[in-house]
């Protein structure tokens, strides 16, 4: 009801009875001048409302936009790892090479996201098979990155440089690595490098020929573990005016040697009832456990343990695990 229409009906009202008296003409005029204002915040609040809807649906609009630009630099980016995939999973040796030079054998390989920062590489000079599982820094698409630049330094020394001697090898590696990235003492900026096992194989004289950088080489024989550790200092990340050496290391082979090298994802993985990580004597017992059996069985077991051990949990790094048997 608006105002004029109040005061028609009140002007009918006073023509047909006794009129009223000052107090009750009071409380009208106080009535009539309340609903003035009522009307007022009405129409204003209306007002609001509809400025608001206005606005409101304005926003959806922008909000609509940009979602659907981000919905599209998403889909190109995730475009972009995958085709990285394709290009790092090219690269990585087929299981027909590895069977042709060590044919008793598994690779447990289970990167956290699409692309990996730990890879495999595997090369024939010579007659000797050279084998190395190699942990980049980081993960996703930098370790991606720093993995293709190992690759294909690993493959220049072995082929183009002619080097077999696994410390050899690491060592023209990291001055590579340093070279590349350009890693020096006064820019500190950059500090990405690879840990690495590196092994030689000479099926003819049976011998075994490894070096590292942090992280060692297993060997079973007998159910008895003798681990060779690696050099303290990693691939890449050094600002001495003289680059560290890498020492080598060589086993004599026998039959029923088993041996494993790896990337730390496997042991530092939490989980287990207390969501702790696996740690490295867990490690070896598993290992251990499963040393004398023959590398097909081993991998399943492994993928089980590895599974169940993580749970629910998140995977926190790739993870890499060789193993070849004689």
């Amino acid at each position: 009801m608006n105002n004029g229409l109040l005061d028609r009906q009140l002007k009918r009202y006073l023509r047909n009875n006794p009129p009223l008296p000052p107090e009750a003409e009071e409380l009208l005029k106080a009535v009539s001048h309340a609903y003035d204002h009522y009307e007022e915040d009405r129409l204003m609040l209306e007002r609001t409302v509809e400025l608001n809807s206005i606005e409101l649906t304005q926003a959806n609009k922008k909000l609509m936009t940009l979602f659907k630009d981000l919905e599209e630099k998403n889909n190109d980016l995730l475009g972009s790892i995958r085709y990285a995939k394709m290009i790092q999973e090219a690269i990585l040796p087929p299981d027909t090479a590895f069977k042709k030079l060590v044919p008793d054998h598994f690779i447990f390989f289970k990167p956290r996201d699409l692309v990996s920062g730990d890879f495999y590489w595997l090369e024939e000079h010579d007659g000797k098979a050279m084998i190395a599982a190699v942990d980049c820094t980081g993960h996703g698409v930098p370790g991606a990155f720093m993995s293709i630049v190992g690759y294909n330094l690993l493959t220049t020394a072995v082929k183009q440089n002619q080097l077999t001697q696994p410390n050899l090898v690491l060592d023209q590696l990291n001055q590579g690595v340093n070279k590349t990235l350009r890693q020096n003492k006064e820019d500190m900026s950059i500090k990405d490098g690879m840990d690495i096992a590196f092994c030689t194989i000479d099926p003819i004289k049976m011998q075994l020929q490894y070096s590292g950088a942090y992280n060692p080489l297993y060997h079973f024989r007998d159910g008895q573990l003798m681990e060779t550790k690696g050099d303290k200092f990693p691939i890449g990340i050094s600002f001495k005016d003289n680059f560290n050496k890498f020492s080598n290391h060589t086993v004599d082979i026998q039959p029923g040697d088993m041996f494993y090298i790896f990337t730390d994802g496997f042991p530092d993985q939490f989980g287990g009832p207390k969501g702790k990580k696996f740690k490295y004597d867990q490690y070896k017992s598993m290992l251990k456990s499963m040393s004398s059996l023959p590398c097909s069985e081993q991998l399943p077991m492994l993928e089980n343990t590895f599974n169940e051990w993580k749970g629910d949990l998140l995977q926190i790094d790739d993870v890499l695990v060789i193993g070849f048997k004689f």
